[in-house]
């Protein structure tokens, strides 16, 4: 997740051994993506062709499908920006510049479906079916689409060192129960995701100049007239990114069967932040269950914020790389792969459930390799006396405070708001709910969390619901309390 940087300051985490191995979960069937993607690096552009095999998993039948359109965001005129503006001249270093998706045809068995792009942010296409798509049955569309970058150090963006490739292709909302299609804009705040695990298929024609770094496991490259062309699979994934760089050099590791690699541009500290990237995924292997890929790769890059999470992938700002900052963004964006990448949420409306969890995961790592020099219960003070700091200078200015945790990211109306609340505050929950339980049955509640919704997407609910089960307690009004804002901190 993003604002990694700006949490730094105020939290930090980690906790006790618990072995799982392996996720028991009952096979789905899975929607897939196939991507032929072409990079012009002179244009800045993307050209794509995606086919998706979507599955009706739901009790419903469908006549139109929706997809995020998350680069049109960064478009020009838009009424929200993509970053905040204490953050602009960060991110636009070169001035402000914009990007944009554009769809050239959708099509199914060969014949081209009505569609039609809506919100003000022209975020979300909607594709209209000749046939009603009825339950457990699959239809395959051919999305042709073209992404142009903006000049910008974000997820989506090129900046002086990398090009960025978050978020940049039609992807399905997810249909819940009782909801329809969840179709939230982008926001500024946090991490405005929401997406089903899936296969897929991927191939990238780009320079030979540059290096790759990506979700998924890459299969085989060839090159031939200066394009170099990548062919990835990946399997049970629950997005795809990809990062290019003619800078990158790559540093590797193993450790339980886990290749991880390290994409930077001349890090004089590289083996020791390749080896907390190692140690990472030991300890939370062994916290919460296997890490279930063979592949892990931690990318540095242009990002204004501290970090971000894609599957297989984490993206590390190189604007924090001195320090013992940067090594702990590497630990919170490898928690994620754990809480996001493999359990699922929305991130939009409950942005705590992975942040929250993912950042006291982080403190509970230092917990556990004390040799990083972090000494977990200052880490939690440290926490406590930032939210406090947080409550008096928002109360002395605007005479109250929401301290709710659970909304949407647009409820939050300043970025430390969203942090305080989401990041600091979770990390003060969990850590009190542990202390409450036990360490024994905490752990044991993140193991069973992780195993009972490994692939899946979780809700708030689920997730109380999986540790009320585990640890024997009722803990409805537990969390009730702490994300309606009723819990004072003293």
């Amino acid at each position: 997740m993003s604002m990694k940087k700006f949490v730094f300051v105020f939290v930090l985490m980690f906790l006790v051994p618990f072995i799982m191995v392996g996720c028991g979960v009952e096979e789905v069937q899975l929607s897939s993506y196939a991507l032929d993607l072409e990079y012009n690096d002179s244009q800045k552009t993307l050209k794509g062709n995606e086919v998706v095999s979507y599955v009706n998993t739901s009790d419903n039948m469908f006549s139109y499908l929706y997809f995020h359109l998350y680069p049109n965001a960064f478009g020009e005129g838009r009424e929200a920006s993509v970053v905040s503006s204490a953050s602009m001249d960060k991110a636009y270093p070169n001035g402000v510049s914009y990007g944009n998706i554009a769809i050239n045809g959708v099509l199914s068995g060969g014949e081209e479906l009505q569609y039609e792009i809506l919100g003000e942010q022209l975020n979300i296409l909607k594709v209209n079916l000749k046939d009603g798509l009825y339950p457990d049955d699959i239809i395959e569309i051919n999305i042709l689409f073209e992404v142009k970058l903006a000049n910008i150090n974000h997820r989506l963006g090129y900046g002086e060192n990398t090009i960025n490739f978050g978020n940049f292709y039609p992807i399905a909302c997810v249909y819940e129960d009782g909801k329809g299609f969840v179709t939230s804009p982008y926001s500024s705040n946090g991490d405005p995701f929401y997406s089903d695990v899936a296969n897929y298929d991927v191939k990238i024609s780009y320079s030979s100049e540059l290096k790759l770094a990506s979700s998924g496991k890459v299969l085989k490259t060839s090159s031939e007239g200066g394009v170099t062309t990548s062919y990835i699979e990946g399997k049970k994934i629950r997005d795809f990114c990809f990062i290019l760089s003619d800078k990158f050099a790559v540093e590797s590791g193993e450790v339980d069967g886990v290749t991880v690699n390290y994409y930077h541009y001349n890090d004089a500290d590289y083996a020791r932040n390749l080896q907390v990237a190692c140690d990472a995924v030991e300890t939370f292997n062994n916290m919460f269950g296997k890490y279930p890929y063979e592949v892990l790769n931690i990318v540095e890059a242009n990002f204004l914020n501290g970090g971000m999470e894609y599957p297989n992938l984490v993206m590390i700002s190189d604007t924090c790389r001195d320090g013992e900052e940067y090594g702990y963004v590497i630990v919170h964006e490898i928690a994620h792969q754990w809480w996001y990448g493999v359990v699922g949420n929305d991130e939009y409306n409950h942005a705590w459930q992975d942040e929250g969890l993912t950042e006291y995961s982080t403190l509970l790592f230092y917990r556990e390799n004390s040799e990083y020099g972090f000494d977990f219960d200052e880490l939690v003070k440290s926490a406590n006396s930032s939210y406090k700091l947080f409550l008096q200078v928002y109360n002395s200015v605007n005479g109250s405070v929401d301290e709710s945790m659970d909304r949407s990211l647009a409820e939050f109306d300043t970025e430390p708001e969203y942090v305080q609340c989401t990041y600091t505050k979770g990390v003060l929950m969990f850590d009190t709910l542990r202390e409450m339980v036990g360490d024994k049955k905490f752990g044991k509640a993140l193991n069973d969390y992780y195993q009972n919704y490994a692939y899946k997407n979780a809700s708030p609910a689920d997730m109380i619901a999986s540790f009320e089960r585990s640890t024997g307690y009722q803990l409805e009004g537990f969390f009730k309390a702490w994300l309606d804002g009723e819990v004072k901190i003293l």
